[in-house]
């Protein structure tokens, strides 16, 4: 026994580091204990399971023993001393780990397995120490480096460490009475609601009927092609909810900046034209307009970043900063597809645009506010459809581009849709007015129906309206009725603003 007690001691690993020559943390006898219970009791393994894993043992025979450990129960194998001691053989790992005398002797050292969960979390907490040590070391590494770009260095930084972070934090599960006290609760409060609504109020009455108001922690994809208003929809809807209900709003530009997205709200909320708001080429009647409506921002809770190729985990700080301080209540972010995961290696662009949609989700539980991401589609669109039929070009789910993963994560998918885009006229096949016509589709609603919600689109002041609130349609003219050569001509749009408000229809072109 002894001889084979002093032949593991030797594969030991040095207990001194290079940092500082100090001790890592580390706790021999709790490792031992833990994989002696693992080896007495039953059900042991199933208890630590989610707690462990081999790398956080830190003696490399521990390691091997917890390798074959869960090897066994992965295989709903019994896990014992003898079973143990096979697999060890099997893996080629039974010498090197101290022989059976070994493991005879860790469930020797052990009376009970009644503790083996409070020694588990200790074993692991003395790997996220471990871990952060390294962490810290290679950066303090780096920042010594002066080749090393400080702002990458940060980046790195923030990116490693959110890593860790995720990888070791666990939730505790809650019992359901507490639970059922808060939903209670919440639905006390819809019920004092004048409108009945349990989230936040967008000013859309259809579609805040359909999901009752944006709900807490849920991640909402809008998403559509380029030119079908994506940033005039968000734009619009942050006005209302800013201006007309006081909700505390931020939003994240990572396209355009924070006075060109004031500009489209001036326009938006004026009534101008954006032409003219660029060109400043106004009437002292548009003047006298622009100065006593622009009133109605001054003083709002809106709060803009325009900071260009923004990271997941600089937005995570910031707006753990705007809740914090600002007590905001929605996030909107244009667009997606702009974001990054500076400072984590991703084998391709669809991984890396996997983790960020990942991380919105978990952003949004964090800080438990809705949040909406705008988000590109694929060129499908435009592949798909008769361009002479109003549905031709409809946006489905499998048009989200780069990932799915932006549809698993979501808790609600929208789609903005306008058929007058397509079809270059005000009216259909059928000669129904579609004028402004724009559907907002919900495709995907984790906790409640999907529908399509009609709006009204002002192209001349980028601005979507409830369908109801416009003047009435007017009679379709006589010979309006598309053909299968192209639009008719009483509704094609033609240059000046609508060259503005729609752009080209190629990728290339700025997404609203």
């Amino acid at each position: 026994m002894e001889q084979s007690k002093s032949r593991y001691q030797r594969k030991t690993p040095q207990t001194v580091t290079e940092l500082g020559g100090r001790i890592p943390p580390r706790d021999k006898d709790l490792e031992e204990a833990v994989l002696g219970a693992l080896m007495l009791e039953k059900d042991a393994y199933t208890i630590v399971c989610d707690i462990l894993k081999p790398e956080c043992f830190y003696e490399p025979a521990h390691k091997k023993i917890y390798e074959s450990i869960q090897h066994l129960g992965a295989a709903q194998k019994p896990i014992d001393m003898l079973t143990v001691t096979e697999q060890l053989r099997l893996d080629g790992n039974l010498d090197e780990v101290g022989g059976p005398v070994y493991i005879s002797e860790l469930t020797s050292r052990v009376l009970s397995g009644a503790n083996v969960e409070y020694h588990a979390r200790i074993v692991a907490q003395k790997y996220l120490a471990r871990e952060l040590i390294s962490f810290a070391g290679e950066i303090e590494r780096q920042a010594y480096d002066e080749s090393n770009d400080v702002d990458d260095l940060l980046q790195e930084a923030e990116g490693k460490l959110f890593e860790i972070s995720q990888r070791n934090v666990k939730k505790d599960v809650t019992q359901i009475d507490p639970v059922i006290s808060q939903a209670i609760m919440q639905i006390q409060a819809s019920s004092n609601r004048t409108s009945g609504l349990s989230g936040l109020e967008t000013g859309y009455h259809e579609l805040d009927k359909l999901t009752s108001g944006w709900q807490n922690s849920d991640l909402i994809i809008i998403a559509a092609r380029p030119a079908m208003g994506k940033t005039a929809f968000v734009l619009s809807m942050a006005k209302n909810m800013a201006v007309n209900y006081n909700t505390p709003i931020a939003i994240f530009s990572l396209e355009m900046s924070n006075l060109q997205l004031v500009n489209r709200l001036i326009s938006n909320v004026c009534e101008l034209r954006g032409e003219k708001i660029k060109s400043g080429q106004l009437t002292p009647m548009e003047w006298d307009q622009l100065m006593t409506r622009v009133k109605q921002l001054h003083g709002s809770q809106l709060y803009i970043d325009d900071t260009p190729s923004l990271s997941i985990f600089e937005l995570r700080t910031k707006a753990r900063r705007l809740v914090r301080e600002h007590n905001v209540k929605f996030i909107i972010i244009d667009y997606l597809q702009l974001m990054n995961a500076s400072g984590m290696k991703f084998g391709s662009r669809e991984q890396e645009v996997s983790m960020i949609s990942r991380s919105l989700k978990q952003l949004a539980k964090e800080l438990n506010i809705p949040i909406v991401a705008l988000s590109q589609l694929n060129r499908s669109v435009e592949n798909r459809g008769d361009s002479n039929s109003k549905d031709g070009k409809r946006p489905q789910l499998s048009d989200l581009r780069e990932s799915g993963a932006i549809e698993q994560d979501a808790d609600i998918v929208c789609f903005i849709h306008r058929p007058e885009y397509y079809l270059h006229s005000e009216y259909d096949a059928e000669n129904n007015y579609i004028g402004g016509l724009a559907e907002f589709i919900v495709a995907k609603h984790r906790s409640g129906s999907v529908d399509d919600v009609k709006l009204r689109f002002r192209k001349e002041f980028a601005r979507f309206e409830n369908w109801d609130e416009s003047p009435s349609a007017p009679s379709a003219p006589v010979g309006s009725r598309l053909n299968a050569g192209g639009p008719a001509a009483s509704g094609q749009l033609s240059g000046g603003s609508a060259d503005f408000l729609s752009g080209p229809s190629d990728e290339s072109a700025p997404p609203f």
